[in-house]
């Protein structure tokens, strides 16, 4: 596996299915359609930063559920399915499409800094999550009080301006939105 900075997590294996080494996979990725035939991943545990993890070829997709059923090469056991539960999917950004303007991965923002137009630096995103109208960025930051969490739908009403290079996400957020 080369650097990390190239690698994109976009699914979780959570079960087998059937007898013949198929994965269920929760799925990261906007579209089931990222999980194509022919296409490499690396498949490694969440909590082992440092384990390069190992690398497989998507030989079958198919959609199951809010998920993705997959069979890779060399996994044609319901034995060695099984030992693959709970692996993170991985899979290097150049095999994927370009992203469309002003589109990103979540990756991407995790960590990244979040300055409001009125309240100033609001804290760094910790993670995204979906629903149906917008996906929500979750901003923690650490107060006299402990952590506050703040959540904000990645919406241009309220997220006016996305800079990786600065590692800044400008936002305009309503009177009231976030409290003391």
């Amino acid at each position: 596996m080369e650097s990390s900075d190239t690698w994109l997590t976009i699914g979780k294996i959570t079960g087998v299915h059937g007898l013949g080494g198929n994965l269920k996979v929760w799925s990261w990725a906007q579209s089931p359609d990222t999980f194509t035939p022919g296409l490499d991943v690396v498949l490694k545990d969440e909590d082992k930063t440092l384990d390069p993890g190992r690398e497989y070829v998507i030989i079958q997709t198919g959609r199951y559920k809010k998920g993705v059923l997959l069979t890779l090469e060399g996994v044609s056991t319901r034995e060695a399915s099984e030992a693959l539960v709970g692996k993170l999917v991985l899979v290097d950004k150049t095999n994927l499409p370009d992203l469309d303007e002003d589109t990103w991965y979540w990756q991407d923002l995790i960590g990244l800094t979040v300055v409001d137009t009125c309240k100033g630096e609001v804290g760094s995103v910790e993670q995204l999550f979906p629903t149906a109208a917008d996906d929500i960025l979750v901003v923690t930051n650490k107060t006299s009080r402990g952590k506050q969490e703040v959540l904000i739908p990645m919406n241009a009403v309220f997220v006016k301006d996305i800079n990786l290079e600065t590692g800044v996400i400008s936002t305009q957020l309503p009177e009231g939105f976030i409290t003391d």
